[in-house]
């Protein structure tokens, strides 16, 4: 027995073909899986973004010196505190992995205290805009956020977090 492939064939197959294989590009966009992250935190200890994987995980880009940045922490804690222990429809609890643009190592340590961050998951390289996370995630201006999903997907890229609240419950799962 012979098999003919035909063109509708060919054209079905290099299309599952190409949906599975996005389906797993890692990259910076909706719908990726978000890249590694691996930086240290004020301890010394290296804490990775696979180390998260399966809660809802905001990676918050941010900085001691940036004043929005301040001002948008706020809406971090009380997301924080209301979803860290809820199920969602794509994972299983919700964190924050605030990544620092800091330089001075003090400024960041004491901005976490100050402004009360009270989630476990602070990382920077020291490198200012040189981070190299930074780079990789294609970030230009802070704050800036990505929220992604308990399998790694990117779910939202975040200039503003006015919407936070709405995105995360959109996601909670309903008994």
């Amino acid at each position: 027995m012979q098999f003919k492939i035909t063109i509708p064939v060919l054209i079905t197959i290099t299309f599952l073909l190409t949906s599975i294989l996005k389906a797993q590009q890692i990259g910076t966009e909706i719908g990726d899986i978000a890249p590694e992250i691996e930086l240290k935190n004020p301890d010394g200890k290296e804490i990775t973004l696979s180390s998260l994987k399966g809660k809802i995980v905001v990676v918050d880009f941010w900085a001691s010196w940036c004043i929005p940045c301040i001002k948008t922490n706020a809406i971090l804690v009380k997301a924080y505190k209301k979803y860290k222990d809820k199920k969602f429809t794509n994972g299983q609890g919700f964190t924050i992995l605030s990544v620092s643009l800091d330089r001075s190592k003090t400024n960041w340590v004491n901005a976490i205290k100050h402004d009360k961050l009270i989630w476990q998951n602070h990382v920077s390289s020291l490198k200012f805009w040189d981070c190299p996370v930074a780079g990789k995630y294609r970030i230009e201006t802070i704050p800036f956020s990505v929220v992604i999903d308990g399998n790694g997907v990117i779910i939202a890229r975040l200039n503003s977090l006015k919407d936070l609240d709405r995105l995360l419950s959109s996601y909670l799962k309903v008994n």
